[in-house]
């Protein structure tokens, strides 16, 4: 049902606000309070009309007790002549309630029930979004993600709880005791009696159930964890036949998840029999008392029939607040988890003011850069160590190296996915840590041995380059791929077809290589100046490869690359080549100044050419004699690369 009423307060609030979300306090009060920016005037004005409903109802019985008061001391005839103004005016107040209750509703309904929960996902989101790679190897996918859809929806509900629930209750409750004490201040003994027993009650419970609620929701993002890592990984459970494995795996979690629910559920059970009994004896005692004041003609009929109406009142309530308290403290223990992952600092951050990089000519230097992964301090093994590196505007290099040479780090670096210990990285003279990381990323273009693409259509994945670029462009691009004739050939079962079908999660419903020639149209149509090639072609059959090696050498040409490739063929036509051992420039040159060296690309080169890919040729270089065939391979491609722009001379140092 949509109504101009419920549109303007379902407006009130924007749940997308434009401005960059900061990084929330760790400290619970301070994290809800930050939470509710852009909506505490609704709250604020909700509690005051839960406060004044509060205090309404409450005084419903003293209405009550008068009405029954006027029935026994008059006449019925004589009941309108004589208290019809009174009675008119109390049906006045009823009915302007239910104006105070629709204004009340809305907002907490309206305005506050959806908005506030969405508003904060996403900004959740999007500091999600901000966090380093760094963050992500040591998170569960999974896990973060339902931390943030339960911690924005544990948000809303504590401070709903809070700032309704509790308030009304605590209003009603002050009320009820006024109203009571007027009658007879005798009559507020039972009431306050069980208002002692009732908070020893909580007092004895709800920091138990707090301490459960945290391990619960711990244990839930756990198992949320554990069954979206084998859903996210479902082809390597399935090839190595572990489904069983993988279901003992996540039963762990869940059992640990399990426990943590039992425990909860027999505090919730004592609290249920504790609150009966206390209810129960409230009920006794305030009517037994309301009628010996009656016997002793202290009290009217009136008052015995409002005292008891409000137990009875308080019974239903009392279950009603326990509950509530139940699940305010599992809200508690929920926010308190997501608070560890939602507000850690952001690691790599641009500076305050940060300008967009520039680039018009492509230069890279790498200065002293040293880089160690995890602990720091002397003990830290150092992943790039002192490396410096000029790579000249145009120039195209090849970064070769055992596993574990640092070949990745140095992209990772040069791509702020990390930021450099001692040294600096500049483009075209500007120094990476002082730019925009968006605006450093909007100029390198990168193709990576594991290209995982997004559970959208294809034209979605390539426009990811360009988003702005048209249908032309695009297509193209795939082209030039080499992928727009099996494009056409997909479809997926809602019966989108070409451009158009869905890929599955991470491209799951693609071959590699088909995965690979997106991914290579994307970047084709970023059309970025600098480009970067980790195994861009390791996922392609050799028919495949050949055809789209001169879509790469294209793509390439007026711009800076860095390829780095274990299977030597695929950069051995480089201008340059830099070989990396423990994080360190140990050779640098052409190919096949390289191989008359005989040092440590040259035993690489023939493990690949020669001999078995595990076998180490001795330190003399012996086995080089077995590189002709990939030599005159390499030899063809080289007449294909673009030249560089400048002098040929290597400018390095080490």
């Amino acid at each position: 049902m949509e109504t101009p009423v419920f549109g303007l307060f379902e407006k009130a609030v924007d749940p997308y606000p434009e401005a960059p979300p900061p990084i929330p306090p760790r400290g619970f009060f301070a994290f809800l309070w930050a939470g509710t920016a852009g909506l505490r005037p609704f709250i604020f004005g909700m509690t005051l009309l839960t406060a004044t409903i509060g205090a309404f109802e409450a005084l419903l019985f003293a209405m009550l007790g008068k009405v029954v008061d006027w029935l026994a001391a008059v006449e019925p005839a004589q009941l309108w002549a004589s208290e019809g103004s009174k009675l008119m005016l109390l049906a006045a107040i009823v009915v302007g309630s239910i104006a105070l209750v629709a204004v009340q509703t809305m907002i907490k309904h309206q305005t506050l029930a959806g908005n506030f929960p969405m508003r904060l996902r996403w900004n959740f989101h999007r500091l999600m979004l901000g966090q380093s790679m760094g963050f992500y190897q040591d998170e569960f996918a999974g896990r973060v993600a339902a931390k943030v859809m339960q911690t924005a929806l544990a948000v809303r509900d504590t401070c709903l709880i809070m700032t309704d629930i509790m308030v009304f209750v605590t209003i009603y409750f002050v009320t009820l005791v006024v109203v009571v004490g007027s009658f007879d201040t005798w009559m507020l003994v039972p009431m306050l009696g069980w208002l002692l027993c009732y908070v020893t009650a909580l007092r004895f419970f709800v920091p138990r159930l707090s301490r459960v609620s945290r391990a619960q929701a711990d244990a839930r993002s756990l198992m949320t964890g554990r069954i979206t890592d084998a859903y996210t990984n479902i082809a390597t459970v399935k090839l190595f036949s572990h489904a069983g494995r993988e279901a003992g795996y996540a039963r762990s979690a869940m059992q640990e998840f399990i426990q943590t629910v039992h425990a909860q559920m027999r505090l919730v059970s004592g609290i249920e029999v504790v609150n009966h009994t206390l209810s129960m004896g409230l009920i006794l005692s305030t009517a037994g008392t309301a009628l010996w004041l009656w016997t002793q003609g202290e009290v009217g009929v009136g008052a015995v029939a409002a005292a008891t109406a409000m137990a009875l009142r308080l019974n239903g309530m009392s279950h009603w607040v326990m509950w509530e308290l139940a699940s305010l403290f599992e809200h508690v223990g929920t926010v308190q988890d997501g608070i560890n992952t939602l507000a850690r600092p952001h690691l790599v951050v641009d500076r305050p003011q940060a300008p967009a990089l520039k680039v018009s000519r492509g230069e890279i230097r790498f200065e002293g850069v040293s880089f160690a992964y995890g602990a720091k301090g002397p003990q830290a093994r150092q992943v790039i160590d002192g490396l410096s590196l000029v790579i000249r505007p145009g120039e195209k290099i090849g970064v070769v190296g055992r596993s574990g040479a640092g070949k990745s780090t140095i992209v990772n670096l040069l791509l702020r996915f990390y930021d450099v210990e001692r040294g600096r990285i500049l483009i075209d003279g500007q120094d990476i840590a002082a730019v925009a990381q968006d605006s450093l990323r909007a100029h390198i273009g990168m193709v990576t041995q594991d290209t995982s693409l997004l559970h959208r259509s294809v034209r979605d994945n390539i426009l990811y380059g360009r988003p702005e670029a048209s249908d032309e462009d695009m297509i193209a691009a795939a082209r030039r791929a080499e992928a727009h004739d099996f494009i056409q050939t997909l479809s997926d079962p809602h019966g989108r077809c070409g451009y158009d079908a869905h890929v599955g999660e991470r491209g799951v419903k693609l071959s590699g290589g088909q995965r690979q020639r997106i991914a290579i149209a994307r970047v084709m149509l970023k059309d970025a100046p600098i480009l970067l090639l980790d195994e861009a072609t390791s996922a392609l059959d050799s028919e495949v490869e050949a055809a789209i090696q001169a879509s790469l050498y294209r793509l390439m040409e007026g711009k800076t690359v860095v390829a780095i490739a274990h299977r030597l063929s695929t950069i051995a036509a480089m201008d340059r080549l830099i070989v990396l051992d423990k994080g360190r420039i140990v050779e640098e040159g052409d190919h096949r100044s390289l191989l008359a060296q005989g040092g440590l690309y040259a035993r690489l080169w023939a493990h690949q050419s020669g001999g078995f890919l595990g076998e180490e040729a001795d330190e003399s270089g012996e086995g080089t004699a077995n590189v002709e065939p990939e030599s005159s391979f390499a030899e063809s491609t080289h007449r294909t690369l673009p030249s560089p722009t400048v002098a040929d001379k290597p400018v390095t140092s080490v």
